[in-house]
């Protein structure tokens, strides 16, 4: 198993038809979501790239697993995601805007680019410590996961409302 970043498809000398199975390492970058970092551990994984040749272009087909750590949206504990990301790709040549991969360029495939793309697009809305956490107080910033029932607060008044307080009615 090698490390691949940039496949050249040319050297495959593929023609209309034929495919290949390639097991491979992706470097998978860190991802920002939110202004949160979520970074793969370990941050190389394996996986299967299946390249086949049409008549003018490319279908590609790329598999892997990633496990995903970052901090809660909810609370800022450490959280995690495991992943299984199964992306598909067509490049035809001529073939219109929905079938150009923006991946290739002549015959070589940015596999790194295509990988943290797929990723991103595969992520979670809220990557979250629990489906159930609690988040942070709004007013004190505890995590609401290890204050008791008890936790409470006398919110202060919205000082928007402030000139209300000093209308006297009789």
């Amino acid at each position: 198993m090698s490390r691949t970043d940039v496949l050249d498809l040319g050297r495959l000398a593929l023609t209309s038809g034929e495919g290949r199975r390639f097991e491979t390492e992706l470097q998978v970058e860190p991802l920002e979501l939110g202004g949160q970092t979520y970074a793969a551990r370990p941050s190389t994984v394996a996986a299967v790239l299946d390249v086949s040749r049409t008549t003018s272009g490319w279908s590609l087909r790329l598999r892997y697993r990633v496990a995903l750590e970052g901090p809660c949206v909810r609370c800022l504990e450490d959280a995690g995601t495991a992943m299984e990301i199964d992306a598909c790709e067509v490049d035809q040549p001529g073939g219109g805007e929905d079938l150009s991969s923006p991946y290739i360029s002549g015959d070589e495939l940015r596999l790194g680019d295509w990988a943290r793309d797929a990723l991103a697009l595969a992520l979670p809305t809220k990557v979250v410590c629990d489906e159930d956490c609690l988040g942070l107080c709004a007013i004190c910033g505890e995590n609401l996961n290890h204050a008791g029932p008890g936790h409470a607060h006398e919110r202060a008044p919205d000082p928007r409302w402030a000139k209300l307080g000093e209308l006297r009615l009789e």
